[in-house]
């Protein structure tokens, strides 16, 4: 790349020799009519700047990430090592079903942590999070429980799903019981509202790059977080905080290698 020294003059690098001696070329200017000179004469080493364009950051350093990931996505770091992003219209449904599996998780792991927490000092009378599943409710059945979730999840992921395939469409006035300044969407993926959003964070969504990397870095750490709980919980047969306390009582002997061992043998 050529580096401008000056005004109008162009240094370009010059092949060096095994001589301690550099040399430097220096050419006439793009415009005037300056002699252009050579010298090698001088005991002076001299040293090439190079000036490159730095390169985005990618989960393996020194790949080139696939000419579909061009960094233009939130948290882009030119992972599909099997290539599911190729068709840009799957990789537009991959993008937002990680966004909804990472803000799944982050729930999950706050929910899990928090009555675990009320759990293990005894404030609150919980199950271990595994178990919650089993409880009998006094307010409602398990039946109701069911019916419930599945009408209020499935009204949401349709919602979700018909703003995919036609952005803006459910932010159309009577298309929400004419509650949809309160649901205002953003972008898909993005609803805003006071209900949603009631920080107001984030209001420019198309600008907003910093915002949604936060996002989606917390989602992945969640994600492995949740998984992490998951083989936590079906080696120990104990929840996050038992684990932790566990192992703050005997830091040097209560680790994951002698809970492996155990569990193995």
């Amino acid at each position: 790349m050529a580096v401008a020294v000056g005004r109008g003059f162009l240094l370009q690098p010059c092949s060096y020799s095994s001589s301690p001696i550099f040399q430097t070329k220096i050419y006439k200017p793009t415009s005037g009519s300056a002699t252009a000179f050579r010298s090698t004469s001088s005991p002076r080493r001299y040293s090439q700047v190079a000036v490159q364009a730095q390169q985005r950051p990618t989960w393996l350093p020194g790949l080139d990430p696939p000419p579909y990931l061009d960094g233009s996505l939130a948290g882009d770091y030119g992972f599909d090592p099997l290539g599911l992003g190729e068709n840009p219209e799957s990789l537009k449904w991959y993008v937002q079903a990680e966004l909804v599996h990472a803000r799944f998780a982050m729930a999950g792991v706050a929910g899990i942590l928090f009555t675990d927490l009320l759990r293990v000092t005894g404030i609150s009378n919980l199950p271990v999070w595994y178990e919650a599943g089993a409880v009998k409710f006094d307010f409602a059945s398990t039946t109701t429980l069911i019916v419930v979730q599945f009408f209020l999840m499935g009204f949401a992921e349709t919602k979700r799903y018909m703003d995919f395939i036609s952005p803006g469409s459910q932010a159309k006035e009577g298309s929400f019981f004419g509650l949809e300044d309160a649901l205002a969407g953003l972008e898909p993926g993005y609803p805003g509202g006071p209900l949603l959003n009631p920080l107001g964070l984030a209001k420019d969504i198309k600008n907003a790059h910093e915002w949604k990397l936060k996002e989606i870095k917390n989602g992945r750490l969640a994600m492995i977080a949740m998984l992490g709980i998951f083989v936590q919980a079906y080696v120990t047969h104990a929840g996050p905080i038992d684990n932790l306390v566990e192992h703050l009582s005997n830091p040097w002997h209560k680790t994951i290698i002698q809970t492996l061992a155990t569990s193995s043998s």
